[in-house]
């Protein structure tokens, strides 16, 4: 290793004229350089070098003991079984054992050590398990440590990333953009990248969450080469990689994903039909074996009178199929008989034989077909095998069976273009069946429909389909699909590649999507971890001696961590093997540690009189999943309910309640679940258990139903228990449908809640967000210590984030409204001011749906006013850019509106309402001396802008210091005042970032840190301040990885007249500690903007380090 290092065996190489020239010489040491330089990235990217050792990569000194350890420890750490170690390499001997080329010039394999081997001794066997120990060598016994520790932790420890940074990748920003900003990410400090879906995804997509082929890597990101580069080049830079992944669900509809279309062709016998949730005997008989396809724009009797669907022949392929704009459904290949049934009826009309035009062709416009019989036999064969094929078509396995039933129609299909290909004139015939079916005429029409009709699918237009889609979606999505990842076979297509880039280590770390859709997201994370360690060779651990099976089951061999949304009382399982979900929960509390608590009341009420809101979020959260489950969810609850009714028919006991009876308490209970899904498998857990009966309680209280015993009944469904005495089928039934109701709750509350709820609590919206509690008002310290200390106790890897790709508001914004709460009486003085500016800007309507005559409502100028205060900035939003703005704040308004479902809907939108609500937004944002509001809004904003962003500085504060690893979602380094998506999918400008990041660092060689920090302080709200304080905490994390990675969090205590203005905690591992102090509510503290939060405005104020430490602290 010494003289590998060193470049020792090329410097005799060259003595021994073993090179053509000089100058392959020079290269294979400027080569050698490289692999120094990739080989100590390598090292400080698997934690195996502290982030201030030395850098020893010139190759002018021996390698360190340090440095020796790290490279034994990474070969260590590799699946192999066996590792041989040289003493040579630990030894630090420089001569080289082997020069190969050479005879007689060099000592080859005649090896002089500097020690003698002596006899072994049980008790000091080396890691590699030999049976020798070198005598009186402390380098020797060290390394023996530092293998065993490697040997026993390799498959069992994952890479914890230090930070990251989230990327959100698209054809416009792919792999290439992402590689090209690695310098100013590593220069900032991020651990890892964190990225988007990289899998293959629909053409266009703009986040990838819309896969199509899981088994491929996005050609519109640059393909496999291009994520390789990507991956490599972060390697270099000593930065890992976090991916996203969607096992949940996957695109379909279009004609992109082939799984999908292979079920709409062959039905319950596809290969694929066990990858897709497809209930195939839904209540509706008209569907039995049938697939709903929910994408016309209109009734199909509509459609198909106006021609819209057409039918095709792909002759390439040998398959029909229907075309409706850029979709298409394949034709059953048993039902394509019909069609090719009328091919060979035109052909047999023919008198000549079937050919390529050479006959007299009279009398006919397919061509020169004929039986064969008085022409030549070319022809005459041709009509035999086609005849004979159309056949087999007919002879094909109905849908019912799917054994061969592919296998075979391939074949069909094959000779079919074998035939075509041989003879244009089969193909001619083959057009003019397909034209006729094609035709205008009512005898047409009826023809494709009742070819439709004997389809595995079945068309429906989009607005109406919602009580009868028969397939698992995604929400409320009808383009993606749910998937049975629970399936081995679909967990192994689906994953399979995902699991190549871990065990390749091209990723470091897996982030899943939508967890809470999976079947069993325990058993689900469990696969995924064996499988990821089983793809390196390495097998999980079983339970045996002194190792319980808990423990085995909690294997965490691969960074993994998981979306899901957690109720403030709820308890992620720590029997889950996973570090921890994706930080939606710190993003709350920190935002909620900047709100003025005893503001509560007086909020509420402005809200309500500006607005005539009179329902408290719990009530509006009901109603909002109520809404959910009567329309956009009413096919997945009428799959649900049909499989009760089954349930309850099976025994007499309960065969009297009815399916609209189950229905309505189905939907009455989903509506009160505490949390977004239970977790039931083979056994119930006491939380379980209890959020199930709390459900039930608050549904029976509530519920109309005349027979309230029916809840009872639901209840032990829930919770998987059948009647006594039920046969060991019905049992499992009635499991499987408590464990197929979890599915369906999650997506209610996230649309009845996320998606429609917080966009009508409007009191303050900085509190309305992914995962948060907009009733809870604020959040005390204590509070905050609370959550913090039970990460770091249990969940000390989980990613933390402020800002992330699902945020309704980014923190920034958020940190703005939060000033709303510290200036009460101000915002309701404001409200009337600006009512009375804009009432001439709303727009009479005849009859709004709410009964509001003007429009916006005054819900969403409410909302409106907030989002303003919080977003706005005078010094890039004024002039060219309050155009670019004003468009921004008109789409988001108009898609709130929509969300909020009351004025208008994504379903049934009102052209009036939202044509009235844009104009509004463009009114009060046109430029001009005669727009009195844009003046005040600005004038405004210098007041909230500057508490706001003092705000955004001690949030991020927090953000790089609190136990977990922090996620950065991209560009929020700097101030971003980015709404929900699409906005906060702009592109960044990180090349003017990175500018910025490079003044800063030249500055600080001119005046030093302290000074410079001075100087940015000045104006908090200014980009340098942020990215100052971002990039100087995240150099202290990479500083102190071991310290923010496993440190303990300690909560200080903070006395004075300025106590309830501060927030103070310490990270400590071993002798390394880091003193957190971070003030809040600064309106009160500092009462006038301008001022900064220093010097007498805390008075006697203090924070106490007592116990903190036994000596002296030093200032490192």
């Amino acid at each position: 290793l010494a003289g590998w290092w060193s470049g020792q065996d090329l410097q005799l190489r060259g003595q021994f004229g073993l090179f053509p020239d000089a100058g392959m010489q020079q290269a294979q040491l400027a080569g050698r350089a490289q692999d120094r330089q990739r080989l100590w990235a390598a090292l400080r990217r698997e934690g195996l070098l502290s982030a201030g050792a030395a850098i020893e990569v010139d190759g002018e000194t021996r390698p360190s003991p340090a440095l020796v350890d790290a490279v034994h420890g990474y070969l260590a750490r590799t699946p192999a079984s066996l590792m041989l170690v040289q003493p040579e390499d630990w030894l630090g001997v420089v001569d080289q054992s082997n020069v190969p080329g050479t005879v007689d010039e060099h000592p080859n394999w005649r090896r002089k050590l500097p020690l003698p081997l002596a006899p072994a001794r049980a008790a000091t066997r080396g890691a590699a398990g030999s049976g020798a120990r070198w005598s009186g060598d402390p380098d020797g016994e060290r390394l023996a440590a530092v293998l065993a520790a490697a040997g026993r932790g390799c498959a069992q420890a994952a890479r914890i990333p230090v930070s990251t940074c989230r990327l959100q990748l698209n054809r416009d920003f792919g792999f290439e953009a992402a590689r090209e900003i690695l310098p100013y990410l590593a220069r900032l400090g991020i651990g890892d990248l964190y990225c988007s879906p990289v899998q293959r995804a629909r053409p266009g997509s703009r986040h990838g969450y819309d896969v199509v082929d899981p088994r491929r890597i996005s050609p519109e990101l640059g393909g496999e080469s291009g994520f390789d580069a990507l991956t490599a080049a972060a390697h270099r830079r000593g930065m890992g990689l976090l991916l996203d992944i969607v096992p949940n669900h996957m695109a379909v509809l279009a004609a992109d994903n082939p799984w999908w279309q292979d079920v709409l062709e062959h039905g319950q016998a596809s290969d694929y039909a066990r990858f897709f949730d497809i209930d195939w005997h839904p209540p509706n008989p008209a569907f039995d074996g049938k697939l709903l396809i929910p994408v016309l724009g209109d009734h199909y009797g509509s459609v198909l009178e106006r021609g819209e669907l057409e039918l095709r022949f792909d002759a390439g392929q040998g398959r029909f199929s229907i075309a409706y704009y850029e979709h298409e459904l394949p034709i059953d290949p048993r039902e394509s008989a019909a069609i090719l049934r009328r091919a060979l009826a035109e052909a047999e009309l023919e008198e000549a034989p079937i050919g390529d035009g050479d006959g007299d062709g009279e009398g006919s416009g397919v061509g020169n077909v004929g039986s064969g019989g008085n022409g030549n036999g070319d022809g005459g064969d041709r009509l035999a095998a086609f005849r004979a094929l159309v056949e087999r078509f007919e002879n094909l396995p109905p849908r019912t069976e799917p054994d061969g039933r592919a296998a075979a129609a391939s074949a069909c299909r094959r000779e079919l273009v074998r035939l075509v290909d041989d003879s244009a004139s089969l193909g001619v015939a083959i057009d003019a069946a397909v034209a006729a079916l094609n035709g205008e005429s009512p005898q047409a029409r009826d023809a494709l429909d009742a070819l439709m009709e004997r389809q595995a699918w079945r068309l429906a237009y989009w607005r109406v389909a919602s009580d009868e889609i028969n397939y698992r979606r995604f929400f409320d999505v009808n383009e993606l699909a749910g998937l049975r990842v629970e399936d081995p076979v679909v967990f192994e297509a689906t994953h399979g590649l995902v699991l190549d880039l871990v065990a390749s280590g091209r990723v470091d770390g897996l982030r899943i999507d939508h967890s809470d859709g999976l079947f069993d997201p325990g058993a689900y994370f469990a696969r995924l971890q064996s499988a990821c360690a089983r793809r390196r060779g390495v097998e999980p651990p079983a339970a045996g001696p002194g190792r319980s099976p808990a423990a085995a089951r909690v294997w965490r061999p691969t960074y993994v961590v998981i979306e899901k949304i957690s109720a403030a009382h709820e308890r992620l399982p720590t029997h889950w093997p996973v570090h921890g979900t994706t930080g939606y929960r710190f993003a709350t509390l920190a935002v909620g540690l900047f709100v003025d608590r005893t503001a509560k009341e007086r909020i509420d009420r402005s809200w309500r009189a500006f607005t005539g809101e009179r329902g408290r979020f719990e009530e509006i959260s009901s109603v909002g999943r109520q809404l959910i489950l009567r329309s956009v969810l009413a096919s997945d609850l009428t799959m649900l309910a049909a499989e009760l009714s089954r349930i309850a028919a099976a025994d007499r006991r309960t065969r009297d309640y009815s399916l609209g009876t189950l229905r309505r308490a189905l939907a009455d209970v989903a509506a009160q679940m505490p949390v977004y899904r239970t977790y039931i498998a083979e056994r119930v857990s006491s939380s379980d258990r209890r959020y199930v009966e709390w459900a039930v309680g608050a549904a029976t209280r509530s519920s109309r139903t005349a027979d309230v015993t029916v809840f009872g009944f639901v209840r032990d469904v829930l919770l998987g228990r059948a009647p006594p005495g039920s046969s060991a089928d019905l049992r499992a039934r009635t499991l499987a449908f408590a464990r197929r109701f979890q599915q369906f709750t999650s997506p209610v509350m996230a649309k009845g809640v996320e998606d429609t709820a917080l966009y009508r609590f409007n009191r303050l919206v900085s509190l309305n967000d992914v995962g948060s509690e907009p009733d809870a008002f604020g959040l005390t310290v204590r509070a905050f210590h609370a959550a913090n200390a039970d990460r770091c106790e249990n969940w000390p890897h989980a990613l933390i984030a402020l800002s992330t790709h699902d945020s309704k508001r980014s923190a920034d914004v958020r940190a703005r409204i939060d000033v709303i709460s510290e200036l009460p009486a101000q915002w309701r003085l404001l409200l009337r001011r600006w009512r009375t500016m804009n009432r001439r800007r709303r727009v009479a309507l005849r009859t709004g749906r709410r009964g509001s005559d003007a429009a916006p409502s005054r819900n969403d100028e409410y909302l409106l006013y907030q989002v303003l205060l919080g977003s706005f900035r005078p010094e890039q939003d004024a002039g060219d850019g309050l155009a670019a703005y004003t468009d921004r704040i008109d789409g988001y308004m108009v898609k709130a509106a929509r969300e909020a479902k009351q004025e208008t809907s994504w379903v049934n939108p009102d052209p009036d309402y939202e044509r009235a609500l844009s104009g509004f937004v463009r009114a009060i944002l046109a430029p001009g001396d005669s727009n009195a509001f844009l003046a005040d809004l600005a004038a405004q904003v210098e007041q909230f802008g500057w508490f706001g962003a003092l705000n955004s500085l001690a949030m991020a504060t927090l953000h790089l210091t609190a136990p977990g690893v922090p996620d950065l979602y991209r560009g929020n380094e700097c101030f971003d005042f980015s709404l929900v998506d699409p906005d906060n999918r702009r592109p960044v400008d990180f090349a003017a970032h990175a500018a910025l990041l490079e003044r800063i660092e030249g500055r600080i060689d001119e005046a030093g840190v302290e000074a410079t920090a001075a100087e940015l302080s000045r104006d908090p709200r200014a980009d340098a301040a942020k990215l100052f304080v971002t990039w100087r905490l995240l150099q202290l994390r990479r500083a102190e990885p071991a310290l923010f990675r496993d440190g303990e969090y300690r909560p200080l205590q903070v006395s004075g007249a300025g106590a309830e203005h501060l927030l103070a905690y310490a990270r400590c591992s071993g002798t390394s500690i880091v003193v957190v102090v971070v003030a809040r509510l600064f309106v009160k503290l500092l009462q006038t903007p301008g001022r900064l939060p220093e010097g007498d405005v805390w008075r006697d104020t203090a924070v106490l380090l007592d116990g903190l430490v036994d000596g002296e602290l030093v200032d490192r």
